[in-house]
């Protein structure tokens, strides 16, 4: 089950809250409801965690070994390194902040917090790499290693760190945090703190950090007396109200079926908003009197609804929740998300939306304090492992993080990037002096690259029609690129093709005899027909069935066990020009009886199975051909194809007529044309990859519709296939057709190396 952190980032440096609270300054009261300052809190007793701590700790137990919460850090540092200085600082980090010494000891269904001595020092394992050709490859391992650590809750400490020496002049920093301990406004302090400690330390100076007025677990026990009574019932009310129906999960169009349980492997595309659109973007802002972050918020969530097709969107926007000045310099985990819900029924103008924007931003900015995890125990969403409840969608405004000024040092982000995101979707933007750059991350579960290409065309899009008129519907903006919908609306629909002329499914086959004429066509009980023998058998029975008056449209019937005779049999009708009408021998006879009386053929292909199924009640007033008794009668006739011209017969004709299985009582024929047949296989031949290997089984009665497609799909191959067919009987199994019958079936296979 997911929850509070399963819906946060890794490395945030969110100031959101800084931009909403210029405009909520005025609006809110909160501060004028807050103690004057937040007292300390004996150490000697009982430390409760704050409530993000308690509900981390408790996703914590349930997959003990995850790594989802780590923070991660990699510093390349080139120079003159003071390892004893940098070991120091980190040392006086360590002991300066009691959130990294914090650990969780369970104490019946939850969690205390112990303190570890201020002298414990922040572990640090040092490798040395110099010198080995396979430097790299060896900190990779390193880096990887690292990444998939995890932490032990209870025992701490839940920072660490590794120092790398690649070279004399050249070191690699991994430092790791559990998200229970810190968040992406603490990174700010931990950069601005070492760099700090570091210049003093190797300058020989002594410690010029100032004392912190309280720490970590003063403000959890204050956070617990704080947010209670009306205040918590204030803030419940809010939240309970302002989700109340909305979309359990936003319906994204994705590349592949969402899993049954939520990956966490993501990717992330970059996003650049170049100098001349960030300044008018900016005046828009002024404008309409919202702030930047809010403007990008609004065309998110226009884009997120044009894609899912809804109008009710809710957006998680991750908040530093540093709304005390005493909490700003301390490291720990403070940062809370808010459930944003834009509204983007009725059309909305851009104008409308960015009102509808801010409104949605100061309201939630002014219930902030109540912790994400109680939103969701609130709102009681439908919880599944396929996704986060609330919301799939996140947007963190992040500014530019203060770099670190290390004496000596030209530092560098190295180390593994975790490729892990908590959302399908997760826009991470902000202002980097003149520019507005971040990227878009994307659960590769769910999207393809290409996809998430688009979508940032699309914001961007976006964004550019909303600068240019703010009065025009949102719904109305163009989001495609001019590639894009030339190839949805006339590439795609270019669907014309040079099809052959009508062609019979009988001269198909006849084709692939003159190309392979000694290929085998049909194994049976150890004896093989090619596919020129196989086409003489049927031409000899099908001059003898045109002498017999069989021609175009008219209806044959044919009731013969499976075997070499009963392709025989098919292709000898058609050859002749007529319908085959067929009777399978292991069903009813009453069945057997209806098809022929209301197909009314003159003729009857069968054998002696077939003439004991129809009796002689079904045998009566039709002219029946044995084809295992009365062979030699047409074994003289020529063994060239008949020539449809002198039949008269075309594509138009009928091929076959099937009886459907009669569910309305009375069983009806169904009468096919062969141009049909030819057509459907000619609009389905891309949809298969044939190799000399591939095997087809005609495992459905020949009474049945769908054995067309495992005998003449095949057997007539059209243009384009590569290779042709081969059917064979396989082991017998039971029919499923009648009651327990032992019956051959087919193989179809397609021949090597024949091309059109």
């Amino acid at each position: 089950m997911t929850d509070l952190t399963d819906i946060e980032w890794e490395r945030l440096d969110v100031d959101s809250v800084t931009e909403l609270a210029l405009l909520a300054k005025n609006k809110s009261q909160r501060g004028n409801q807050q103690p004057a300052f937040i007292p300390r809190v004996e150490r000697e007793g009982i430390l409760a965690p704050s409530f993000a701590q308690q509900r981390l700790w408790f996703l914590a137990q349930l997959n003990e070994d995850s790594t989802n919460y780590h923070i991660p850090l990699g510093l390349r540092l080139r120079g003159e390194l003071d390892r004893s200085a940098w070991q120091r600082s980190l040392d006086h980090l360590f002991a300066r902040h009691e959130a990294l010494r914090s650990i969780f000891v369970a104490s019946g269904e939850d969690p205390e917090v112990d303190i570890l001595p201020p002298d414990t020092g922040l572990p640090v394992r040092e490798h040395d790499l110099r010198g080995r050709p396979d430097a790299e490859a060896a900190l990779s391992a390193l880096c990887r290693e690292e990444t998939c650590t995890p932490f032990d809750l209870a025992r701490g400490p839940l920072i660490r760190g590794r120092l790398i020496r690649m070279s004399e002049q050249e070191h690699v920093f991994l430092l790791t945090q559990h998200h229970i301990v810190s968040d992406g406004w603490s990174m700010g302090v931990l950069v601005r703190e070492l760099s700090a400690l570091y210049r003093a330390f190797r300058a020989g100076q002594e410690n010029p950090l100032p004392p912190l007025a309280i720490q970590y677990p003063d403000y959890a026990a204050w956070q617990r007396q704080w947010l209670a009574g009306e205040r918590l019932q204030r803030q419940t009310e809010y939240w309970r109200s302002n989700l109340s129906g909305a979309p359990v999960l936003l319906a994204l169009p994705t590349d592949r079926p969402r899993p049954a349980e939520q990956s966490f492997a993501g990717a992330t595309v970059p996003i650049v908003i170049d100098a001349q659109m960030t300044r008018a973007l900016k005046q828009l802002s002024q404008q309409h009197g919202v702030t930047l972050f809010m403007t990008v918020l609004a065309a998110w969530s226009a884009v997120l609804s044009r894609l899912s097709g809804q109008d009710d969107i809710v957006i998680g926007v991750p908040t530093a929740n540093r709304g005390r000045h005493e909490i700003e310099e301390l490291i720990g985990f403070f940062v809370n998300t808010l459930a944003m819900r834009i509204d983007l029924s009725g059309q909305p103008s851009v104008a409308q939306l960015l009102e509808r924007a801010k409104r949605t931003a100061l309201a939630a900015q002014e219930h902030q304090d109540l912790p994400f995890e109680q939103v969701v125990e609130i709102v009681q969403p439908p919880r599944r492992l396929d996704h986060t409840p609330v919301f799939q969608v996140g947007l963190a405004w992040n500014n530019a993080t203060e770099p670190f000024d290390l004496p000596g040092l030209d530092v560098e982000a190295a180390g593994e990037e975790l490729g892990q995101v908590k959302f399908d979707l997760e826009l991470n933007i902000g202002e980097h002096g003149e520019l507005v750059t971040g990227t878009l991350g994307y659960a590769t579960a769910l999207f393809d690259q290409g996809t998430i290409e688009r979508q940032r065309g699309y914001l961007l899009a976006l964004l550019g029609a909303m600068v240019a008129d703010a009065q025009q519907p949102v719904g109305h903006i163009e989001l495609l690129s001019t590639d894009e919908r030339s190839y949805l609306l006339e590439e795609l629909n270019r669907t014309q093709a040079a099809y052959p002329l009508p062609q019979c499914i009988h001269t198909l086959f006849e084709a692939q005899v003159r190309r392979a004429p000694d290929a085998v066509a049909v194994i049976h009980e150890g004896a093989s027909l090619s596919y020129g023998e196989l086409n003489a058998s049927a031409n000899r029975l099908a001059h003898h069935l045109i002498g017999l008056g069989v021609g175009p449209d008219q209806p044959v019937a044919i009731c013969l066990e499976r075997s070499p005779a009963m392709v025989v049999g098919l292709l000898a009708i058609l050859k002749a020009g007529g319908a085959y009408v067929p009777l399978d021998p292991a069903y009813p006879s009453q069945r057997l009886r209806q098809v022929l009386a209301d197909a009314v053929p003159r003729l009857l292909l069968a054998d002696a199975a077939g003439c004991a199924a129809l009796g002689p009640e079904g045998l009566a007033g039709v002219t029946v051909v044995e084809l295992d008794a009365q062979a030699p009668a047409w074994a003289a006739q020529s063994a060239t194809d008949p020539d449809p011209q002198a039949l008269g017969l075309h594509a138009h004709h009928l091929a076959y007529i099937i009886y459907t299985s009669g569910s309305t009582g009375m069983p009806k024929g169904v009468m096919i044309e062969h141009h049909q047949i030819v057509r459907l296989f000619e609009a389905t031949q891309n949809w298969y990859g044939f190799t000399e290997q591939d095997v087809w089984c005609l495992t459905h009665s020949f009474s049945f519709d769908f054995s067309v497609w495992e005998l003449w799909g095949p057997y007539a191959t059209v243009a384009g296939w590569s290779f042709h067919p081969v059917i064979r009987s396989v082991q017998p199994l039971i029919s499923t057709i009648s009651s327990a019958r032992m019956v051959s079936l087919f193989s179809i296979r397609h021949l090597p190396h024949l091309k059109h």
